[in-house]
């Protein structure tokens, strides 16, 4: 499990390029590599289930999260 710092800035950046759009090609490839990377870092397959564990660990750690999926 990634520590939870990492987790949070991985969520902020899957946020924010998942917020540009589909339209911009590149913003969907960087959403589509950070996908994975909470993937792996969670130790799920999927990105909503990577984005609900993140939500969890920052939670337990007094961190706030609010995951858009």
């Amino acid at each position: 499990m990634a520590h939870p710092a990492v987790l949070h800035q991985l969520v902020e950046r899957y946020t924010a390029q998942a917020a540009v759009g589909a339209a911009d090609a590149a913003a969907r490839r960087r959403a589509d590599d950070l996908a994975h990377t909470l993937c792996v870092s969670t130790g799920t397959r999927r990105v909503e289930d990577a984005l609900q564990v993140a939500a969890h660990v920052l939670g337990a750690e007094g961190g706030s999260l609010t995951p858009a999926a």
